[in-house]
């Protein structure tokens, strides 16, 4: 019974935190709950006498103090940018859309020819940094000659935050659209990865923005609008997520405040702009080590036990409300398969063997768009392609290059879009 008697205010706390979305940094609802839990002691202990009557109030002060720890931050409420990177400067952009962005520049280097096409990456995420790894492939890149840029997407690494309720998809694509002018430079060849493929994709829907896209590679896609978000489907060969070691290192998740919020978040009743925890804040209490089940799906289940460090503290920084909230338009907006067949830039699709994508993401894209000249299936590398392992980064550079360069690819075209069944087939009992 005293367990019952503290855990009913726990649960009508979490109710009124759902009900008042989140307001006063969930001081609304603790001043109900407890209010209430006071009201149901009085009564409990009104035919008691003595100290007799002060026994109902025991759980009232165990449970007011279990929720009050869900009000308090224990990070900054200001944005605390990461640290200044040691390998690259950066400068920051003010697009004509609004955002203000972080932006890195990689000069061609090396010996080698200089290629006249300029290379913007796009990182997934959505919302976050630049991983340490994508850094180190962007200076490959810069090596076999390519003047790359890159950008942090608004909200994420060095960015400046935006309205929660101006992140959408389709501000991501006008941020594309507004960085390749601002780049000045015409044309360019975009290499988008994951989420970022998802940008390059609805950019080549865009009758207006797609005539600056020189050439598109799209690496690992997300779904590209709310009929494929929707579909169920079929996985790579089975990732690192259920049998690598646990990541170390502290998590806001085994905070009470930032566990329910993002966990309350996660499961659909607690929307991104919840007052319940700023978003600044909860950008600050995010670390690397709560994404670690993600991080380990990324790799394939064999380099289980040797998953290189993605991120420092200098790389780090996710937006788990403005990535959901982006996610959230993409699965709301409509189809895009109809802009995309109109769409002639040409373009190539990169897929990975220990994929935890869907297959369908990637195939519906491969279907849609006439301008994919061809698919590289990469073995032996999961959705984080370039990591750092074997020769890895050196394959998916190779790839790329050729690619870019009009030379034959070094993998076969893999699948087609007559191969698409089959493909799809060959995958039927890879599900994770």
């Amino acid at each position: 019974m005293a367990g019952v008697a503290v855990l009913a205010p726990v649960v009508l706390f979490l109710a009124l935190i759902v009900l008042t979305d989140g307001a006063g940094s969930g001081l609304v609802a603790w001043s109900a709950a407890l209010g209430i839990a006071v009201a149901a002691a009085l009564w409990r202990g009104r035919r008691r006498a003595g100290r007799a009557r002060l026994v109902p109030f025991l759980p009232v002060v165990v449970a007011a103090a279990l929720t009050a720890s869900v009000c308090i931050p224990t990070v900054p409420t200001a944005r605390r940018a990461p640290p200044a990177l040691p390998f690259v400067a950066t400068q920051h952009w003010t697009l004509t859309t609004g955002s203000r962005v972080a932006v890195y520049h990689y000069p061609p280097a090396g010996s080698g020819a200089r290629h006249p096409v300029p290379l913007v990456y796009l990182h997934g995420g959505p919302v976050r940094g630049i991983s340490t790894l994508d850094h180190r492939f962007l200076r490959l890149l810069a090596r076999q000659g390519y003047d790359v840029h890159a950008y942090e997407q608004a909200g994420g690494g060095r960015s400046d935050l935006l309205p929660m309720d101006q992140y959408s998809i389709s501000r991501s694509v006008r941020d594309l659209d507004a960085f390749i002018g601002r780049l000045g430079k015409g044309g360019v060849d975009v290499l988008g990865f994951s989420s970022g493929a998802v940008v390059l994709t609805r950019a080549l829907a865009d009758p207006t923005l797609a005539p600056r896209v020189h050439r598109a590679v799209i690496a690992e896609p997300g779904p590209m609008d709310g009929p494929t978000a929707r579909v169920t489907g079929h996985r790579g060969l089975p990732s690192a997520r259920a049998i690598a070691p646990p990541m170390t290192g502290p998590r806001s998740t085994h905070v009470p405040r930032y566990a329910t919020a993002f966990g309350l978040m996660r499961l659909g009743l607690l929307g991104p702009d919840s007052a319940l925890v700023g978003q600044a804040e909860g950008v600050n209490a995010f670390t690397a080590a709560d994404l670690g089940s993600d991080t380990a799906s990324a790799y394939c289940a064999r380099d289980a036990h040797r998953i290189p460090e993605e991120d420092t503290a200098r790389t780090f920084s996710f937006s788990a409300a403005a990535s959901l909230r982006v996610q959230q338009t993409i699965k709301q907006s409509a189809s895009i398969a109809p802009q995309l067949r109109r769409s002639r830039t040409p373009a190539m699709l990169m897929i990975a063997e220990c994929s935890s994508q869907l297959r369908e993401w990637a195939t519906a894209i491969l279907a849609d768009t006439p301008g994919i000249r061809r698919t590289q299936y990469m073995p032996g590398v999961g959705h984080h392609m370039w990591n750092g392992l074997d020769d890895n980064d050196q394959r998916a550079a190779a790839v790329i290059d050729a690619f870019l360069q009009d030379e034959p690819a070094p993998l076969p075209d893999h699948p087609t879009r007559e191969d698409i069944p089959a493909f799809l087939e060959e995958f039927a009992g890879d599900r994770e």
